[in-house]
């Protein structure tokens, strides 16, 4: 091995790990502000958790009202290429959610399930908002 070696399926794997965290914090964000507002949770109302949550979901519904593909995808299908490795056919989520929940759909209903979810944190955020820390 000489310097022209890169370990593209581990750096393919790496980019799977941090695309799987950023659903994480999208889901699992907004089930844990749910949670938050019902148990009255202050943490859940800081103000930069809320944002960056809010653009999280937005980036993924202007992604799939544009036709863009997810940056993440693309970055991991071109390392596993190099690494002659198999990629994605579909987007990362439909992969997933077809392989952990044989769910077929074509993809105006990951659409339609992206954009419902953001109306879901969107609404959560007006109804619930965050708030600044005060002094």
């Amino acid at each position: 091995m000489g310097n022209d070696f890169m370990p593209y399926g581990l750096l393919a794997d790496v980019i799977l790990v941090v695309h799987a965290a950023y659903v994480l914090f999208v889901v699992g964000g907004q089930l844990l502000i749910l949670i938050g507002w019902i148990a009255a949770w202050t943490w859940t109302r800081h103000f930069i958790f809320r944002i960056a949550h809010l653009a999280a979901i937005g980036f993924v519904i202007i992604e799939v009202w544009t036709g863009l593909a997810c940056p993440l995808t693309v970055l991991e299908n071109a390392l596993r290429e190099r690494a002659d490795q198999s990629v994605y056919e579909i987007s990362f989520i439909g992969y997933w959610l077809q392989r952990l929940l044989f769910y077929d759909a074509p993809g105006w209903v990951f659409t339609l399930m992206y954009t419902a979810f953001g109306a879901l944190v969107l609404l959560t955020f007006i109804a619930y908002p965050p708030r600044r820390r005060r002094g």
